[in-house]
């Protein structure tokens, strides 16, 4: 199976070149379909030079302009002549370059006020950073805390939208479990429902109230209530 080759620098080529859609477009690099628009707008991969998937055999002119007139079909990628391995998942902290460094604290602090549910290790992943870094971001210690703007991770090319969503859903799923566990653990596991005739059956008094007059002054108040105090 062939591999695409610098996926956003194809996207942003695609982009400028022909009128696909961003979900084609997306589909093909493998990318999210906001991604592409982030592209598009400018606030993703900038600086990225467009790399021309014609020239490079992994896609005919023919093949685009079909997709061009059906916003529906599906770039095929062409068969390479040569063997390309797919990449591994990574392991390990995540690398970011030198000119990005420096706005992971602003993803950091997006991350923790738009997704909470995601625990440190998860935000190290997305942002490549530190547990210490995102605790000062979280508890507003960080040296330069005062100019730490949120912005969206996505924007600022330290990861994928695919990688965020994934990290989301993960996320959501934990919290899932971990309710789960504790409604389990606080016996909420759904109250017995009992029998209609036993919900519903009048309690009789212990005696017969409508006795004669004479034996009902001799009566005490356990005597006519006995069977309401017990039903308690």
């Amino acid at each position: 199976m062939s591999t695409l080759l610098m996926p956003k620098a194809t996207a942003v080529w695609l982009i400028e070149n022909t009128a696909l859609t961003f979900d084609q477009i997306a589909l093909f690099c493998g990318l999210h379909p906001l991604e592409v628009r982030g592209i598009a707008d400018g606030d993703v991969a900038s600086g990225i030079k467009g790399l021309d998937p014609i020239n490079n055999g992994q896609l005919s002119r023919e093949e685009i302009e079909r997709c061009q007139l059906d916003p529906t079909a599906i770039l095929a990628i062409a068969t390479s002549k040569r063997v390309i391995p797919e990449a591994k998942p990574r392991k390990g902290a995540k690398y970011t370059p030198l000119s990005k460094r420096q706005e992971r604290p602003d993803a950091i602090a997006w991350l923790l006020r738009n997704h909470p549910e995601l625990n440190d290790a998860q935000i190290s992943r997305l942002v490549g950073t530190t547990k210490s870094t995102i605790e000062t971001v979280r508890d507003r210690s960080h040296w330069n805390m005062p100019n730490i703007k949120p912005v969206d991770p996505v924007s600022l090319g330290l990861c994928k939208q695919m990688e965020l969503d994934a990290e989301v859903a993960k996320a959501a799923k934990r919290l899932e479990r971990i309710r789960k566990a504790e409604a389990k653990a606080a016996g909420l596991t759904g109250a017995v429902l009992q029998d209609a005739d036993v919900t519903t059956a009048e309690v009789q008094p212990t005696v017969d109230l409508y006795q004669e007059p004479e034996v009902r002054s001799n009566l005490t108040a356990d005597d006519v209530f006995g069977n309401f105090n017990k039903s308690e």
